[in-house]
């Protein structure tokens, strides 16, 4: 449903970095299912990638192979190539070495990424017979179309783009992502793609992503559940006349860790915007903790309760299911006499029980709305985290349980 999900916003061509797209027929006919990106000779890159310990046959090679020279990514929707054991490993083995042979580069410059159902075997085939086709058809302008190629239950593609300019040379970065369901860190599942033309030292570009990682894509949650296939990456092209970033300081630095972790944010919260069967975008917010974890446990706490979830689909102001989520959040020694709950603005609980202020009418109005704050003061100290969700509705049952039909 896409709450708040515009139309997509300008995506900057990345000097050094081309996207082409493909019909590989993988799920259905005629569906551009195949994205080829190509990075410049020179190239560095970084990634993160699931905790699942049952990740997907892509994420053990690219786990392995984005350490060295990486010239290609190879992204195929409809299967995940999970749950395949060796031959799923053989299979994206194999359909890389086809891309570095029509390429012309090592098979190990060329990392494989699926997406889909898992379980099922890959395709090789017809990911070969579309290779051809996505490498002629590369390009630095087809971000929005690739954006749309690695799309599985999204509903629509999510992209974006920072430019700034440094010593009078414009550095861009741009990205795009997909994901609707089974969100959960570490990291969601997702795939996201993200180039700069600065140039940056191997180090900091991998420090860079993973910070800018662990403030966006592993902040949000849909479902609670950590797919088999998450990867994020980051590429550097290198192609800006500007200096190497061999440091995580000065001025260059500080600009485009700003521009990465912008886009990586809006990449993160589209994918919450686009959640499986989402009405509302809910921000919770949690402050006052004694360290940044128990702000998290709570946070999570509220952000995966069904009861919570379903009562905001609801539209229904039961506060009463947010207390009880963070109380059972382990938080140690939680004195409940401290805490204040907010909806938006209005207090609906203060010192362990309804604020005095509160009346229905006023809950009722802030969870009518689309987008909504669920703001929780611990009085415990001055840690605060914050983690993006959605509502439970009908349809994301109904998607989860046709989305092999």
């Amino acid at each position: 449903m896409a709450v708040g999900l515009g139309p997509m916003p300008t995506l900057h061509p990345v000097p050094g970095f081309e996207l082409g797209i493909a019909s590989a027929g993988i799920k259905r006919p005629g569906r551009k299912d195949i994205v080829v990106m190509r990075c410049a000779e020179g190239s560095t890159v970084a990634g993160v990638f699931t905790t699942n310990a049952f990740c997907a046959a892509p994420v053990i090679l690219s786990r392995k192979r984005f350490l060295g020279n990486v010239r290609y990514l190879l992204t195929n929707t409809g299967n995940a190539n999970a749950g395949t054991g060796e031959p799923g490993l053989a299979a994206a083995a194999r359909a890389c070495a086809k891309l570095a042979e029509l390429a012309g580069v090592d098979e190990n410059a060329v990392l494989p990424y699926s997406t889909g159902v898992i379980g099922e075997p890959l395709p090789v085939e017809k990911i070969e017979a579309a290779l051809p086709a996505a490498l002629a058809n590369l390009s630095v302008d087809n971000w929005a179309d690739a954006a749309a190629g690695i799309m599985t239950t999204d509903t629509l593609p999510k992209g974006a783009s920072r430019q700034f300019v440094h010593d009078g040379v414009t550095v861009t970065v741009t990205g795009i992502s997909k994901g609707a369901g089974m969100i959960k860190p570490n990291m969601a599942t997702m795939l996201g793609y993200i180039a700069t033309d600065a140039k940056v030292a191997k180090g900091v570009l991998q420090d860079l992503l993973r910070d800018a990682s662990n403030k966006s894509f592993n902040r949000i949650t849909i479902d609670g559940d950590t797919s088999t296939n998450d990867c994020c990456m980051l590429i550097a092209t290198g192609q800006a006349a500007l200096p190497e970033v061999t440091q995580a300081s000065g001025e260059l630095f500080a600009a485009l860790k700003q521009a990465v972790l912008d886009v990586s944010m809006e990449l993160a919260q589209a994918i919450v915007r686009d959640g499986e069967g989402a009405t509302k975008f809910v921000t919770v917010q949690v402050n006052g903790g004694a360290n940044h974890q128990e702000c998290l446990d709570v946070g999570y706490a509220v952000s995966h309760s069904p009861l919570i979830k379903t009562a905001l689909f609801a539209s229904d102001p039961n506060w009463g299911r947010i207390l009880a989520a963070v109380g059972r959040a382990g938080v140690p020694d939680l004195d409940v006499s401290k805490i204040d709950v907010f909806l938006d603005e209005v207090c609906i609980a203060s010192r362990g029980g309804r604020a005095a202020s509160y009346t229905e009418d006023q809950g009722a109005r802030v969870m009518a709305q689309e987008e909504i704050t669920i703001r929780i003061e611990l009085g415990r100290g001055a840690c605060s985290e914050t983690i993006w969700t959605t509502d439970l509705s009908h349809e994301y049952v109904k998607i989860n349980a046709e989305y092999r039909t």
